[in-house]
């Protein structure tokens, strides 16, 4: 058998080192946490990036909505000048400037406005 020999020097010395270690495993423990606890904030999928996407989802689905309503009135407005003879009248009176016969159109800012036509 191999006999232990006890050295105050060497036991001291040994503790010292157990000590280091054990700060030194301590202190990247921190640090490894400090680290993670970043990425999770900051990171490229952190909170921080969730926050954001979350605020973005909500503008685009607001904006989705907003198009939907434009769609159903546009579809409503098509519906009207494929089926009714008074709105399709209006919308060649109105962008065309059609008239009947007998009538005159009188424009106050004729910059941009085309000449009248005859229906």
């Amino acid at each position: 058998m191999q006999e232990i020999i006890h050295n105050p020097k060497v036991a001291h010395a040994a503790g010292v080192v157990y000590r280091m270690r054990r700060r030194i495993a301590t202190a990247m423990a921190i640090v490894l946490a400090l680290f993670l606890g970043y990425h999770v904030v900051f990171g490229q999928n952190g909170i921080t990036a969730y926050q954001q996407k979350r605020l973005e989802d909500r503008e685009l689905q607001k904006q989705i909505q907003e198009l939907q309503e434009e769609n159903a009135r546009m579809k409503e407005h098509v519906d009207h000048l494929q089926n009714d003879p008074d709105a399709i009248e209006h919308e060649a009176r109105e962008r065309l400037h059609y008239t009947r016969p007998g009538e005159v159109i009188y424009t106050l800012n004729g910059k941009n406005a085309p000449a009248p036509a005859s229906k």
